[in-house]
């Protein structure tokens, strides 16, 4: 019985899981986006995500801990360079994943994994999402005119001012 052992074991033993989980760690900081299984990439993101966290503090004891489990020096460089630099105010969820459908050949499912700060793409739509206007309908633009002008003519004309001024919103929808 598997109680309380919360991690997938994808099938390997200890070792070949932890080679391959260092492998796709350091080809994920690298490339910044790597493709592989849905089962392969929740496995990465509980096994890459810590590692990352630990790039914020850049000390020797940092690197080392971060090494002993990546083997990679470029990886760790690129780590504690770039990425961290990126990631230095997020306070968690440094990857996303984003399926992609199923392997033809065994019926799979697949997905990507990637860094979320280096993501261009949705890094553009969310800066124009920001400066998206509003529609307003017409109902509600004409509304306001016909209430001004039921106000304007309510109101009795004195002798010291005979005519009656016009709304500015009037003059301008006038011009």
């Amino acid at each position: 019985m598997r109680h309380n052992k919360k991690f997938n074991h994808l099938g390997r033993t200890k070792s070949h899981r932890d080679a391959m989980l260092s492998n796709m760690a350091s080809s994920l900081i690298l490339h910044k986006r790597i493709f592989t299984t849905l089962a392969k990439a929740k496995a990465l993101r509980m096994y890459a995500e810590p590692l990352i966290n630990k790039a914020k503090q850049d000390t020797t004891a940092s690197r080392r801990t971060v090494f002993s489990y990546l083997q990679n020096k470029e990886a760790v460089t690129e780590l504690f360079k770039e990425v961290a630099t990126k990631i230095a105010d997020r306070p968690g969820g440094y990857t996303r994943i984003l399926k992609t459908g199923n392997r033809l050949g065994d019926n799979a499912k697949m997905c990507f994994i990637e860094l979320v700060d280096y993501n261009e793409n949705m890094l553009k739509e969310k800066a124009t999402k920001k400066t998206t206007r509003t529609r307003r309908s017409k109902k509600k633009e004409t509304t306001p005119l016909v209430e001004a002008a039921a106000a304007v003519e309510a109101t009795p004309a004195t002798p010291e001012a005979p005519t009656a001024e016009v709304p500015a919103a009037e003059k301008n929808s006038a011009e």
